[in-house]
């Protein structure tokens, strides 16, 4: 038996909340893609210093690997979710049709 996941015009497929109600959780963006790059570095930068250094400092020095979690805002998975959301920011549309949702370039459409 296959179900179908109809939505309504307007409304989130795994939700069911309207386009304006964002989950909390879902959204790793940033306001921009050098400001999400640099929380990226930052990120990296911690995460590979804090293991690089064990031998040297000792292990006190993975103390900085839950600091690169929160620059990632999760892990690294969660920040490369961001970075797409960021870079499609603004460029994607979703757009709703008789039960049926896909998504459309902006820029394409204004040529």
């Amino acid at each position: 038996m296959t179900t179908m996941n109809n939505v309504t015009p307007g409304q989130d497929a795994k939700t069911g909340a309207g386009p304006r109600s964002a989950a909390p959780g879902r959204n790793f963006a940033s306001r921009s893609v050098p400001r999400h790059l640099a929380r990226g570095a930052i990120g990296f930068g911690l995460l590979i210093g804090s293991l690089a250094l064990v031998p040297v400092v000792g292990p006190a020095v993975l103390l900085a690997a839950p600091l690169a979690l929160i620059a990632f805002r999760g892990c690294p998975t969660c920040w490369m979710v961001g970075l797409a959301q960021t870079i499609s920011r603004g460029r994607l549309e979703r757009q709703c049709a008789d039960g049926v949702c896909t998504l459309t370039d902006r820029r394409r459409q204004a040529l």
